[in-house]
């Protein structure tokens, strides 16, 4: 049995996402919009742009499959609202997106450049091997973000089936 890419790609990021909102609704109650701006470390993004990048990585995974426009976000959210209604926008868009728009992308190549490296990927590895890992190392470190600062959420949580 195989899988399409919209069922490996689109499933996957909306029950992310859907995990995702529900952390920063327990987020609200315990430290609320203060944690916005919390970081695992100097150098890491802060839990905005953990959930602007995972908000990007799906979007553009999406979007360079299916080949279409993916809508543009300001990055410029300050509280837990408004990072739940980015995640909001973006799972509407992701789920706007027809699915055979998504498996037509079997057969696309995808170029993209890490630094001065450039690597072109089959859509199936693009999802595969960078945009959900990507996706993943986000929501995760949004949560561990939140964990760390005392918001009481645990793996159920993470997994979804908390909420």
């Amino acid at each position: 049995m195989s899988i399409s890419l919209h069922e490996a790609s689109t499933a996957a990021y909306v029950r992310g996402f859907r995990a995702l909102a529900d952390l920063l609704a327990k987020a609200k109650d315990h430290g609320g919009d203060a944690l916005v701006e919390k970081r695992l470390a100097p150098d890491m993004l802060n839990l905005a742009g953990q959930v602007q990048r995972a908000s990007d990585t799906a979007k553009f995974g999406v979007a360079r499959v299916a080949d279409v426009e993916a809508p543009s976000f300001e990055d410029n959210e300050t509280t837990i609202d408004q990072l739940l209604a980015r995640i909001d926008g973006t799972v509407k868009w992701i789920e706007s997106v027809p699915a055979e728009k998504v498996d037509a992308g079997a057969s696309r190549t995808i170029t993209r450049k890490f630094g001065p490296h450039e690597r072109t990927f089959t859509a199936n590895e693009y999802l595969m091997v960078f945009a959900l890992p990507n996706f993943y190392f986000h929501i995760t470190t949004a949560y561990d973000i939140l964990r760390h600062n005392g918001v009481g959420v645990g793996k159920l949580d993470y997994l979804g089936f908390n909420g």
